[in-house]
């Protein structure tokens, strides 16, 4: 049997790599022939039948909250998207929609179509929250006619609603303040380049250190987990053994930095100053406790459930992409850089 792309190229007289690209958000197609192939693709994968007609007239007072699956993680339990979970609640906690709450595994993520809170119409909405839900699914949850709202993440080619933090300006703050305490060999930790608020920050950060004529060097890794953390910090001094501060892309990935620190009998921040982005509560927990931006994680939830809420009343709004303002929370993680052993 052709594949789904085979299918809509043939029917549009178009290349199937052109339609490859327009189902993952990829550059190179024109928006009028991305338009054609994303309804040509709602027809190939969603057309409904009499059954789900009956289903898409329902209302089942229902909003999916959809994180990907990540190893000792749920939706829940996240630190991060947890918070924004919890915003999304108490926006709801007024109206008569309930929350319904689910991780995405690989197997729903590689097949949409068998996803069957939108097959089956369980709920009426989505808000998808994170930038490692890949973009072929978000584009399929689109194509349902669902309203679906991204956290943490954005669209490169195709317009959505989006809710997200200030990252690139947060990230240039948090550059600033290095370079105020006077650091000029600095790195970053990053997770994967794909990913929006990854890139974002990063992109924040060389900003500012370009400004300042610095050479900085990225160290990219598949997670943004403390392990992963640790094991960027690990690639990065041994490219760079000269480095008095990191900034990282999240938390997780500069407590991980710290403890590769200590691992090598690095003090934090005498002899290495950490930043990091997010302010999950370990931040504030840990030793020394971490220098970073704060996300208004609730407030991205309100906001999101709001928009949910605008889109079940008029679903032909316009695509709007709302930034959250992050501000700095100086702790001890932070120091001005010293003559030691990593000069």
């Amino acid at each position: 049997m052709p594949s789904i792309a085979k299918l809509i190229a043939e029917s549009l007289d178009t290349s199937v790599a052109s339609v490859s690209r327009a189902l993952n958000d990829q550059p190179g197609v024109s928006e009028e022939l991305r338009k054609r192939i994303l309804e040509k693709a709602r027809e190939f994968n969603w057309a409904p039948n009499n059954a789900a007609r009956g289903l898409a007239t329902a209302q089942s007072f229902g909003i999916g909250f959809f994180v990907a699956d990540k190893p000792g993680l749920s939706a829940t339990t996240d630190p991060f998207y947890g918070e924004i979970m919890h915003g999304v609640e108490q926006a709801l906690a007024r109206t008569n929609y309930h929350l319904t709450v689910a991780s995405l595994t690989p197997d729903i993520v590689n097949k949409p179509a068998n996803f069957r809170f939108a097959r089956e119409r369980r709920i009426d909405a989505m808000v998808l929250a994170g930038p490692d839900i890949p973009s072929d699914f978000i584009l399929a949850m689109i194509q349902t006619e669902l309203p679906v709202v991204l956290v943490d993440n954005q669209l490169e080619h195709f317009p959505t609603h989006s809710i997200d933090s200030d990252d690139e300006g947060g990230a240039y703050r948090a550059a600033r303040y290095l370079l105020e305490h006077g650091h000029r060999h600095i790195g970053i930790l990053s997770g994967p380049a794909t990913w929006a608020s990854n890139r974002l920050r990063v992109e924040g950060y060389q900003r500012a250190f370009q400004e300042a004529g610095l050479e900085t060097p990225v160290a990219h890794v598949e997670r943004t987990t403390i392990d992963s953390g640790q094991e960027a910090f690990r690639q990065l001094i041994a490219a760079a053994p000269e480095v008095t501060a990191i900034c990282a892309v999240n938390d997780s990935m500069a407590l991980g930095a710290i403890r590769g620190a200590r691992s090598i009998g690095w003090q934090v921040p005498r002899d290495l100053s950490v930043i990091g982005f997010d302010n999950i509560q370990w931040a504030e927990m840990s030793d020394p406790p971490l220098t970073t931006l704060d996300v208004p994680k609730r407030q991205l939830g309100v906001e999101a459930a709001r928009r949910i809420l605008d889109l079940l009343e008029t679903p032909d709004l316009a695509p709007t992409h709302l930034i959250v303002s992050v501000r700095l929370i100086e702790r001890g993680s932070v120091g001005s850089p010293r003559l030691g052993n990593n000069q």
